[in-house]
């Protein structure tokens, strides 16, 4: 399961800088950010 968190934080990040370098997205970037920051903390949270 925390192998999937970090599988879907990492696309997250990517799909962020992707837009972010793009300005395609306008605000919807930095929730990507967001989610994929939650599921690395949950993730490590977890795991402890």
């Amino acid at each position: 399961m925390s192998n999937l968190l970090y599988i879907i934080a990492v696309l997250l990040i990517l799909g962020w800088a992707i837009s972010f370098f793009g300005y395609a997205a306008g605000g919807l970037i930095h929730v990507l950010l967001v989610i994929a920051v939650i599921s690395v903390i949950l993730g490590i949270i977890r795991r402890a």
